[in-house]
């Protein structure tokens, strides 16, 4: 149940997964998102799928209402090697010490810019990475100036809600202890990092001409925000390197890691895992179904499936990021974007993924989310400023965790 395996990177998985079963296992695909009161009514009436596909981040909550059971047994029965995991990619999936999902993927974020705007605007890379928040606001308003040319220019995206966890830990803060229980939205980190990044869509129209513009750009085609001049500098998810290499492979690019305030590379990881619900029929098969789908063997046969597919296409491979260290060193081998900008992008891929964090796993992640992004929709919608909006949501946040535990904590 959650996963589509629509693509070559999960149909070569599969055909390793099923063939590990043996022919006696029937596997059937629940396409689509994961419904967790769908998924807790199945659970409470006998008859849970086997296996989930679920974004970590969700892993929290669910184990917290016995939804899940634990992989111990799992892990040593099909000899999953855990330290092959990414750390900030299994501490998103451990609670209370005990491991409640396999992970798979992990995603990042680094700094992709039109080089283009960055000239024209007398704007550089190391201006725009996040290490020099002053520069980067007067960059947004450099490359804004520019606007002239194209109504729909769009200085810098600070991708805001989604990317204060990445602006918050890059100030030097976190905004949740690093055991799941106490929330820290109200730091100076956090109220500062709000207003800056908020303030940059203010200089540019304001949040609401951004999101106009965001929500109709052709993302994944050939006109994309880059390749048309209309978007200067964001930070972004890696896999969209792939994106803009394979539609628009001359778009004028330019890449870095995002950079926290002393200029080291950090990154907000997440990505998916695979977990096995309470009352699961078959636990054993969904436990291999899940080792063989996250195993270095399985990840080189999906890059090997994708590499060969770009070269038919006469494009480049530009690696993945799998959630599996040992995959990842390996994959990186067969990487073939040898020149620039594309290079330098592969490599800005993989220095981020090298230097991630993640949010702690918690029983209350849904309510924590929504605390902190409904502070920063009441900040974007000048409602209220940053402090008494994160404010707000500490004392939302903080209650919704401390029920939580409670009730996790009487449970054991």
């Amino acid at each position: 149940m959650g996963f589509s395996g629509t693509d070559e990177v999960a149909t070569s998985r599969m055909d390793l997964a099923k063939t590990a079963l043996g022919g006696k296992v029937k596997v059937r695909l629940a396409e689509g998102t994961l419904d967790t009161q769908q998924l807790l009514s199945q659970i409470a009436t006998g008859d849970p799928p086997d296996l989930i596909y679920i974004g970590r981040d969700r892993i929290g909550s669910l184990a917290a209402r016995n939804a899940l059971i634990p992989l111990e047994d799992c892990i040593a029965g099909e000899a999953i090697d855990t330290g092959d995991f990414i750390p900030s990619a299994l501490s998103q999936v451990t609670l209370n010490d005990k491991v409640y999902g396999i992970p798979e993927f992990n995603v990042v974020q680094i700094t992709m810019a039109n080089a283009d705007l960055l000239r024209q605007a007398n704007v550089s890379i190391t201006d725009v990475n996040g290490s020099d928040r002053t520069a980067m606001s007067v960059a947004a308003k450099s490359i804004y100036s520019l606007e002239g040319r194209n109504s729909d220019l769009i200085g810098v995206d600070s991708k805001i809600p989604e990317f204060l966890p990445l602006w918050v830990k890059a100030a030097g803060a976190d905004m949740m202890s690093k055991d799941g229980r106490t929330a820290r939205l109200d730091s100076k980190e956090a109220i500062d990092s709000l207003a800056w990044a908020a303030n940059i869509y203010e200089e540019q129209g304001g949040f609401s001409r951004i999101k106009s513009i965001r929500d109709s750009a052709d993302t994944f085609g050939e006109g994309n925000q880059f390749a048309s001049g209309t978007l200067g500098v964001m930070p972004m998810e890696q896999w969209y390197i792939n994106t803009l290499n394979s539609v628009t492979p001359n778009a004028p690019m330019v890449f870095d890691t995002v950079r926290n305030l002393k200029g080291h590379t950090i990154a907000f990881a997440s990505g998916s895992a695979w977990a096995i619900p309470k009352g699961s029929k078959n636990a054993p098969a969904a436990c291999r179904w899940a080792r063989v789908m996250t195993s270095t063997a399985a990840w080189k046969k999906a890059a090997s499936t994708r590499l060969a597919d770009r070269k038919k296409e006469g494009g480049d491979f530009t690696g993945l990021l799998t959630g599996n260290q040992t995959a990842d060193r390996e994959i990186r081998t067969m990487v073939t974007a040898a020149s620039m900008p594309w290079s330098s992008a592969v490599d800005a891929m993989y220095e981020a993924n090298d230097h991630t964090f993640s949010m702690p796993a918690n029983p209350a992640d849904a309510e924590f989310t929504a605390a902190w992004q409904e502070a920063v929709g009441k900040v974007l919608n000048k409602e209220i400023p940053a402090k008494q909006a994160l404010g707000e949501a500490q004392e939302t946040a903080q209650k919704a965790l401390d029920a939580a535990w409670t009730i996790m904590d009487r449970g054991n």
